[in-house]
């Protein structure tokens, strides 16, 4: 039976969305084009990124290489590694959907594409590997506050 089943299906899962709605709106639309879903809320806008997040480190070809150990890590953690909790797997996958499917546009593409774009907030526009990144985040949470109260005291107690 293969071990941690949940982080290779979140994996597998979320780089699969991540990739066809990337690639739907690259064959659908032109670069800035917009399309209201609910007008002055949120827009499907295609726009490519250079950087990280919040264009962050525009044009550093060193990002690719940071998706890629990010990745390479994760998979070898969930393979080598022990048996996660559930919450554990799916933060983790969620994490190397995200990793995966920005890297692979940084090392084909040599920048992002992004699309999500919420306007209520005047947030910046992203993807969803973005947002699965940012689900595994909130999964760890979710089992760091789920474990027995004497597992937490130990953990820190070690560290």
């Amino acid at each position: 039976m293969l071990k941690n089943r949940f982080f290779w299906l979140a994996a597998i899962v979320g780089l699969i969305l991540d990739r066809l709605t990337k690639l739907w709106v690259v064959k659908t639309m032109v670069l800035s084009q917009s399309i209201p879903l609910l007008s002055g809320v949120f827009h499907i806008t295609y726009v490519v990124n250079k950087g990280a997040a919040f264009s962050l480190f525009q044009g550093s070809v060193w990002l690719r290489w940071l998706s890629l150990a990010v990745s390479l890590g994760l998979m070898a953690m969930a393979w080598f590694g022990p048996r996660f909790e559930r919450w554990e797997q799916l933060g983790y996958g969620f994490i190397l959907s995200g990793a995966l499917g920005n890297g692979i546009d940084r090392f084909v593409l040599g920048h992002v594409i992004d699309f999500l774009d919420v306007r209520l907030i005047n947030f910046p526009v992203f993807n969803l590997a973005d947002a699965f990144i940012n689900v595994g985040i909130f999964c760890l949470l979710i089992a760091a506050f789920r474990r027995p109260p004497d597992d937490r005291d130990q953990a820190s107690v070690k560290s």
